[in-house]
């Protein structure tokens, strides 16, 4: 049966036709296949995977057809999306939205409305396949990275899909993680018949499993078929994607070119053990010392480290050396304390017992989320940063040293995972680091890029700078790395240099040493054994970039429909936005008059109605998405907070600041909802009354106001309008309505003198309000904007402004 039907598709993120993340893209994927899909960073596999889920599917444009089970896959209920194609993220955290392991397994139930017997039935059942009994009543924020994937494995599979996708499920796994996840999938496709499409860099695993191999380059799909086929067909055509292929398929083709190469160790091991027989076997050379032992450049000794005073030790006792020129590897499985020790070796955090010594050199940590480090809207932007005028040669250098010529301009959060760790890597280099901390460097690289990489820390090295890299890329480190340890529960159980080192491990070992460690025990490189054997290796050629304009150009592309928000409302939400407006005065008045015990409490929520519908009619024709109403509802959350946060300070608070901020980003009628509920409950904690409904018509006035300025243009993005109008419309609207609301609520006469009574008194409050109005925009509108222009553009929220934030 045919799941999967893709063809001549082309997608790009802008519409340029000379620029496609995915170029005549055309493949099918049969019910029950395993399929590995591969490629460089940044040749298009994650973009193509997630054209596969509309939930999923980045905003941009596209041309060609995705069917799925023979229907166009837009078309195709949302349901039946989410129950059949099930989708696992490279980031299990970005996954997870629940706080115990057992809610996270049954939230997708939930949410398809299974009754609660059926729900128990399949998570006990799917509990019980994965073996998560043991922590299934565990907070999911103490679940390890291995066990936090397997969460996120086990909570798509309870849905009982017909097809599972995964986006470099095993990037963040130590080896032995990484290989028992394979094998779970692997048990998944031959006992549930689910078909896998898995993207990797690391390919050791998952090519022998797999009954295809699709691989990408430039956005194009370059070969199709049975992993021996592919193997050869890169082989004979010297693509550099034949580098990342398994090693005992490398190691073969170094002698032989016949097509039956094996793909497993044991394959490997029974065809070197055939191979070798009467054959001379050349000693591996030695490795020289490529640093200065005499020069110790940091010094760390006996660290002890907790997190908090009653909690078990994370480090113990470890004590660790660090000499000039020097490259130190850190190998163990996730949780045991790798990261931590960096953070302190970085001074990021510091032991309660033990001390470290820099003597004055300058570290700098390259941290296992490249994310993290980004700052600007660009990767030059982050990159000029801290570079002056005498430093533009050498920023240069580091542009070209990390390829980044092409990715200059775009947004950090766009590149791809290997794509930013080269920014990251070239933005802690321009630090100009004497000892330079690596968490997971190779971490979303392919095998072209690690060799690069590789170049670049070894020139590093003969300039004298010092590394201590943590990695769960074995291969990585027994290549290129000085000594290696083993961290295991706190402690450095083993180091020494890495023959020694890997050649003495079962489990923390090389593919490579596992095939010929029989014959040549202290080969650990794919390299080692080639030589060992006298094989020559493959010589592979750099593929040139593809460029559309030598080739015809596809259909005219269009608009991918996100069905998010968009800057036009229908006839009808406009209608019902102004309508509510004028309603809500006079609920207010009918309440306070016909309704004499507490009636502001029904007054809320009638304002609160008036404001909903308007927002559901919006909805019309299209269904919102959790990602919109979740921005929405976050900013929400900031107003409430904001105000909650300053409660001591009379009249001194961010809230509408915040209101002003979110209608000028999201338009007048999300600014109008978000006024109105901030405003209903932040009185949920500070204390409701009568003067809450006036409050929420102020609040939800202001979010329409401020909404209906930046859409005209009548309100630039710009810091010192943008605080004049904040200034204005705290004074005139909210105290305008709050003074008299003040005085109906004092049933107090009503008359122009005890009007302007009321507003007299209460022009000092309200001029210390629109102060501190302006104050928070100053601080808020700048980082807030521009994280909300992100968001907009990154999940397709398409308001109309013309500017960002200057």
């Amino acid at each position: 049966m045919e799941l999967f039907s893709v063809k001549d598709l082309n997608f790009s993120y802008t519409n340029n036709r000379n620029n496609f993340a995915l170029k005549d893209v055309s493949f099918k994927i049969n019910s029950g296949e395993f399929i590995t899909l591969c490629g460089k960073s940044g040749c298009g596999k994650t973009s193509l995977l997630r054209q596969l889920k509309t939930t999923l599917s980045p905003s941009g444009f596209r041309s060609g057809s995705i069917k799925y089970c023979g229907n166009e896959l837009e078309k195709t209920d949302s349901w039946v999306q989410a129950s059949e194609i099930g989708f696992v993220m490279q980031k299990a955290e970005s996954q997870i939205v629940t706080d115990k392991v057992w809610h996270e397994m049954a939230f997708g139930l939930e949410s398809l409305g299974y009754d609660t017997d059926e729900i128990r039935l399949r998570v006990s059942e799917m509990a019980s396949f994965f073996g998560l009994q043991s922590w299934f009543y565990k907070d999911t924020n103490t679940l390890s990275g291995g066990q936090k994937q397997l969460l996120s494995l086990a909570s798509v599979m309870v849905l009982e899909p017909k097809i599972l996708i995964l986006d470099e499920p095993t990037a963040q796994l130590d080896p032995i993680s990484a290989g028992d996840f394979m094998q779970m999938l692997l048990k998944i496709n031959c006992e549930f018949g689910t078909a896998i499409l898995v993207s990797a860099h690391n390919l050791e695993e998952v090519v022998p499993i797999s009954d295809r191999i699709i691989v990408m380059e430039n956005g194009r799909i370059i070969a199709d078929n049975e992993p021996r086929s592919v193997i050869l067909n890169l082989r004979n055509t010297q693509n550099e994607m034949f580098s990342a292929m398994p090693s005992p398929a490398q190691i073969y083709a170094s002698v032989d070119r016949g097509c039956n190469c094996p793909l497993t160790v044991r394959e490997g091991r029974d065809w070197i053990s055939t191979y070798v027989q009467g054959k001379e076997i050349k000693p591996v050379p030695v490795k020289k010392i490529g640093y200065k032992e005499s020069e110790t450049v940091l010094k760390a000794k006996n660290i002890w480290f907790r997190y908090e005073k009653r909690d078990n030790d994370i480090l113990k006792n470890i004590s660790l050396s660090l000499h000039s020129g020097e490259w130190q590897s850190l190998v163990g499985s996730t949780g045991v304390g790798k990261t931590t020790f960096l953070s302190i070796l970085s001074g990021t955090k510091s032991p309660y017992r033990g001390n470290v010594d820099t003597m004055g050199n300058r570290v700098c940590l390259l941290p296992q989320d490249p994310t993290t480090i980004f700052e600007k809207d660009t990767v030059m932007a982050d990159l000029v940063q801290d570079i002056s005028q005498k430093d533009e040669s050498y920023l240069q250098n580091i542009i070209n040293l990390c390829d980044l010529s092409e990715l200059l301009y775009m947004h950090p959060y766009d590149l791809s995972g290997g794509e930013q760790q080269r920014a990251a890597l070239a933005k802690v280099l321009l630090k100009r680091p004497r000892i330079l901390l690596l968490d997971e460097p190779t971490k979303g690289l392919d095998a072209l890029f690690k060799k690069k990489l590789a170049g670049i820390l070894l020139n590093l090295k003969i300039r004298g700078i010092s590394i201590i890299m943590v990695s769960h890329d074995i291969e990585f480190c027994a290549q290129y790395s000085d000594n290696c340890a083993f961290l295991f529960d706190g402690e450095i159980i083993s180091k020494d240099e890495p023959r020694a080192f890997f050649s003495g491990n079962n489990f923390y070992t090389t593919s490579a040493n596992r095939i010929a460690r029989h014959i040549i025990p202290n080969a650990i490189t794919t390299d080692d054994v080639i030589y060992a054997i006298g094989g020559s290796p493959v010589i592979t050629k750099s593929s040139p970039k593809h460029n559309s304009r030598d080739s015809a150009l596809p259909p005219l592309l269009t608009p991918v429909k996100t069905n998010i928000i968009t800057d036009k409302g229908s006839k009808g939400s406009v209608f019902f936005s102004v309508l509510s407006l004028l309603l809500i005065p006079l609920c207010i008045f009918l309440g306070m008059k016909f309704i004499h015990e507490r009636p502001y409490y029904y007054i809320s929520i009638a304002i609160i109605l008036l404001s909903i519908i308007p927002f559901i009619v919006m909805f019309e024709g299209r269904k919102p998405q959790a990602r919109e109403l979740v921005t929405i509802a976050v900013l929400c959350t900031i107003g409430v907070i904001g105000k909650i946060a300053f409660y001591m300070i009379p009249q001194f608070k961010p809230t509408v600041a915040i209101i002003i901020i979110s209608a000028m980003a999201l338009g007048s009628q999300r600014g109008f909802l978000i006024g109105v509920i901030t405003a209903f409950v932040s009185n949920i904690f500070l204390g409701q009354g009568p003067w809450t409904p006036w409050q929420m018509f102020a609040c939800g006035l202001i979010g329409f106001i401020s909404g209906f300025m930046y859409k005209k243009e009548a309100l630039p993005k710009t810091t010192v309008p943008i605080c004049i109008f904040g200034f204005l419309i705290t004074l005139l609207i909210y105290g305008g309505i709050m003074n008299p609301a003040a005085l109906i609520m004092a049933n107090d006469t009503i008359s122009m003198s005890t009007l302007a009574a009321y507003y007299i008194s209460g022009i000092p409050y309200d001029i210390i309000h629109a102060a501190s109005t302006v104050i928070f925009l100053i601080v808020l509108a700048k980082p807030m904007l521009t994280k909300l222009d992100r968001v907009k553009k990154k999940y397709g929220l398409l308001l109309k402004g013309r500017n960002s934030y200057n």
